[in-house]
């Protein structure tokens, strides 16, 4: 997810089995689409994460000695981990929020933290009915649930205006302009429709 304050644009998804490739291919999709530019991250845990978010985004920093130059993080890049340390029991003991790569000290309170992924997952589950429990719409295939999740991630960015995103109107007799995370980072200037959507030629750049 791209953060901006109260806007979360979902970049790129990956789906499969929760091991190391899929943490990679879903960090490599973010990298690609959003070109590099330095991304807020969050996660649990996990220590795939920093291992595979510190191979994407580092970069050969030239210091005019011989050799093969050290390959750093790009400053602004950052990654808030949330960690629940329990008992022998599996009782919650305490939560950690630690900050591994970019920001550390006061400006972790000021990093994004899991708790927002969990809430996408929740919106997710309540528009997917292959996502619910004691369900009969199951995405039987990969290419099925690809498909089902990229198309939701594509209203939830595009098409559904979050009210956290609403601005003061300038048009007479309406209060606030609805507006979508694509509209909020700038990628949109207004609330597409579903006919735009399905009738819109997609154009593909190589």
């Amino acid at each position: 997810m791209i953060e901006d304050r109260q806007s979360r644009f979902v970049v790129a998804h990956a789906s499969g089995r929760r091991d190391e490739a899929l943490v990679a291919e879903a960090i490599t999709k973010a990298h690609a689409r959003s070109r590099g530019q330095p991304v807020s991250w969050c996660s649990d845990g996990w220590r795939a994460y920093p291992e595979a978010i510190t191979k994407a985004y580092r970069e050969p920093v030239r210091t005019g000695r011989r050799g093969r130059p050290p390959l750093v993080v790009p400053e602004g890049v950052s990654l808030t981990q949330t960690i629940k340390h329990r008992d022998g029991h599996g009782r919650l003991l305490n939560v950690e929020i630690r900050a591994t790569i970019g920001a550390a000290g006061a400006e972790v309170e000021q990093q994004p933290v899991a708790v927002h992924i969990e809430r996408l997952n929740g919106v997710l589950r309540d528009r997917l009915a292959c996502l619910t429990r004691k369900t009969h719409a199951f995405a039987k295939s990969t290419v099925t649930w690809d498909a089902l999740f990229g198309l939701a991630l594509f209203e939830h960015n595009w098409l559904r205006a979050h009210p956290a995103l609403s601005q003061p109107s300038t048009v007479p007799g309406r209060y606030y302009k609805r507006r979508t995370p694509a509209m909020a980072i700038g990628l949109a200037d207004r609330c597409w429709s579903w006919p735009e959507f399905l009738t819109t030629k997609a154009t593909i750049s190589s």
